[in-house]
């Protein structure tokens, strides 16, 4: 369960082990029921990933085939891992160790160092920055916070894909890498970094890793202890392993085979960090008789939703691409994805800001709301509006939640009150658990109402509330719990990092938002320079580009914004572009043409091919008949307001109503994966006769226009449509 799920229910643990397997759908079922050999696990966005592999874990502890001490479950987050955690302990297989690559190697650096090397491991630098500073400045080089970020920056990646301070220059030649300064001074303020450490007797997170790795490879002894201990290894998100990752995964094997990885190479944003998804794109050459499943049904998000994500996607290149997964949405239809362009940041933040109030209105919860951004400078203009509008927010990325003062705190207080039991006067008159509970946090500042406004105040509240809600939900799941169990479930959940909801609208990056999910996704700043940022120059990094705004998209449960500003303050030159990756997906765009691989920069438009349909509108979309400015997606699909008059030819309608349905049988698809209503509206309303007309409308994009364009021509001249698209 992550901060943005629905629920923090207490389901009760699985009365079997055939009762783990309830509830799974059949590629679900297939993973957890493949315990042995090699495994790949494809799995799509929203596709019930962690669900399926935490329990093929729990099902094979419960059937007695595996023992839970004898697997190792990694990922890349302590979220992410105390995620893992937690289901598995509501699975019944509390035993399991559910780890980052970090913390795995560093309780087993720890464990073996005295025998491996002798006396006590080197103490653990927190934070390099410092450090590197001082490595700089020995060098004589002058660095301003932000060059020194992105040094440190470079030596983690250099450290990653396993590169000495000699060879990397060489390095970054090779891989193209945007080197923040020349690659030979980044080069001798690595090597004095790792001098210093050396004199001080330190060592930071990525020497945890290199030096396990050492440790495994020069003491046999050692590895095979290890291997004895773990048996059975599973590993999420492995389209972000890095090299280094990999080798001391197959120092962890050894010559067994018995791994389930997990991933989507569609969902590869961290390269920056060394991260690749060859390994996962090159696992069955590695494992030839490795079962492979792939997770294609979408339970997160609405069709809407899916159906841009695919069109995403489909425009995209490389060989990440070429392994890309379509997905299936298995939920009910919602609301058209909603484009709005503004004239300036601040016009575009506010519209925001009043989009989300209604919301809230309307019963969308502000902790199921999320505002995402490219780079983490871009919030201050959204939490001046949100505040402004009196909506509480919350910024991802902030400390954790079992790490704020005020939580520490009500932890100690509840803590006591559970040690006093029934001689504690402040809960004389709370009849249950919850009463207990908002006696005791009332002392720390909740309140039955939040505070007004926003800051430190109302952010203390909404910690506080959360433990409320907790302990709402604990009683509930729970009859008869009493105060020390609540506070020993705390204690697990802190161990865990398994926090509750926290209710407030998330601000986040698009990268911090990886793994988690949101009732409504305003994904905002959707320019060129901006997305794709302005130095992604290669091929490679505009297509990671496009994946990071692929994972946006796929946080969206039900409702999806996208915008962006024509300028940066207001009454400046609207000379920015809308992304070239909603090219041929917002209304009006026309299909994709071919863009270069470093595209235009800020201000430079959109991309500038050729192709049919290609529109150099700027303003707001107008209707065609009265002339308003139009706002909602579906009227902008139709390029009318719903109450204007309609010229559409309802036969013509109805016959392409017919031809869709045929369609979607023969694709095993339902019939708005093929066409929507109100694409088939727009087309019945404008009768093309061309290419050219029917891929300006919009639904139609380059790849519908290939599949369906010539029935759909055929049908709007009153011919009949002839051939199958089975195999397209």
């Amino acid at each position: 369960m992550t901060a943005a799920t629905h629920s923090t229910l207490f389901p009760q643990v699985p009365e079997s082990a055939d009762a783990v397997l309830d509830g799974l759908d059949p590629e679900q079922r297939e993973v957890a029921l493949a315990l042995h050999g090699p495994v790949c696990v494809l799995a799509g966005a929203g596709t019930g990933k962690t669900r399926a592999i935490t329990h093929r874990i729990a099902y094979g502890v419960r059937a007695g085939i595996v023992a839970p001490a004898s697997v190792l479950a990694v990922t890349f987050t302590n979220r992410a891992a105390g995620e893992m955690r937690g289901r598995l302990r509501q699975l019944g297989a509390g035993g399991v160790q559910a780890r980052t690559f970090h913390s795995a190697a560093l309780r087993q650096l720890q464990y073996f160092w005295p025998k491996a090397v002798g006396g006590e491991l080197p103490r653990l630098l927190e934070r390099k920055v410092q450090l590197v500073a001082e490595a700089a400045a020995r060098c004589r080089v002058r660095l301003d916070r932000n060059e020194l970020r992105d040094v440190t920056s470079e030596i983690e990646w250099a450290k990653v894909t396993q590169t000495v301070p000699a060879d990397y220059p060489a390095a970054v030649a090779k891989s193209s890498r945007d080197c923040p300064r020349d690659p030979a001074e980044i080069g001798q303020i690595y090597a004095m970094y790792e001098q210093l450490k050396r004199e001080r007797d330190v060592i930071d997170f990525e020497d945890v890793l290199l030096l396990t790795v050492g440790i495994l490879q020069d003491r046999h002894d050692i590895a095979d202890q290890i291997r004895r201990q773990y048996q059975h290894f599973v590993v999420d998100e492995y389209q972000d392993v890095s090299p280094l990752q990999q080798r001391l995964l197959d120092l962890w094997l050894g010559d067994r085979d018995s791994l389930c990885v997990v991933g989507d190479a569609s969902q590869t944003i961290y390269s920056f960090t060394g991260a690749t998804p060859d390994h996962l794109l090159n696992f069955r050459t590695r494992h030839p008789n490795a079962t492979v499943i792939k997770l294609v049904r979408d339970y997160r998000s609405t069709p809407q939703v899916v159906h841009l994500a695919n069109g995403l996607l489909s425009q995209a290149r490389g060989r990440a691409a070429e392994h890309r997964l379509e997905l299936v949405s298995q939920r009910e239809p919602g609301p058209e994805p909603a484009y709005t362009e503004y004239a300036d940041e601040p016009a575009e933040a506010e519209g925001t800001a009043r989009r989300i109030r209604d919301l809230i209105a309307a019963g969308v919860p502000a902790g199921e709301i999320a505002v995402l951004y490219r780079i983490n400078a871009q919030s201050e203009v959204y939490e001046q509006a949100l505040a402004d509008a009196g909506v509480p927010y919350q910024l991802r990325g902030a400390e954790r939640f079992f790490e704020r003062q005020e939580v520490r705190e009500a932890g100690v207080a509840l803590r006591g009150a559970a040690r006093a039991g029934g001689n504690d006067a402040l809960l004389d008159d709370a009849e249950d658990l919850p009463a207990q509970v908002r006696a005791v946090l009332s002392t720390k500042g909740w309140t039955g109402e939040p505070p007004a406004g926003s800051g430190a105040v109302r952010d203390r509240w909404e910690s506080l509330a959360a433990l409320v809600r907790l302990a709402e939900d604990f009683a509930r799941a729970k009859p008869g719990a009493t105060l020390s169990d609540l506070v020993a479930e705390l204690d697990e959940r802190a161990a865990a990092q398994h926090a509750p909801t926290v209710q407030g609208v998330t601000l986040a990056s698009l990268h911090a938002a990886k793994g988690l999910e949101w009732d409504a996704v305003f994904l905002v700043g959707l320019t060129e320079g901006m997305m794709p940022i302005t130095y992604a120059k290669t091929d490679e990094q505009v297509e990671e580009e496009r994946r990071l705004l692929y994972v946006g998209v796929t946080r969206a449960r039900v409702h999806l914004s996208l915008s962006w500003a024509l300028s940066r303050s207001p009454g400046g030159r609207a000379s920015r572009r809308p992304s070239r990756f909603l090219k041929g997906l917002r209304p009006g765009s026309g299909p994709l043409g071919p863009v270069g691989a470093g595209g235009t920069g800020v201000g430079g438009g959109i991309d500038r091919g050729s192709g049919p349909g290609r529109r150099k509108r700027r303003g707001p979309v107008l209707c065609r008949v009265c002339g308003a400015t139009l706002t909602e997606a579906g009227e902008m699909k139709l390029m009318r307001c719903e109450d204007c008059p309609s010229d559409m030819d309802e036969g013509l309608y109805e016959r392409l109503r017919e031809w869709r349905m045929e369609q979607a049988r023969e694709l095993g698809q339902p019939p708005y994966c093929v066409f929507t209503d109100k694409t088939l509206m727009a087309i019945a309303e404008r009768v093309p006769a061309s290419d050219g007309e029917l891929v300006t409308i919009s639904g139609v994009g380059a790849r519908k226009l290939d599949r369906f364009g010539a029935d759909v021509l055929a049908i709007c001249a009153g011919e009949e449509p002839g051939g199958s698209h089975e195999e397209a």
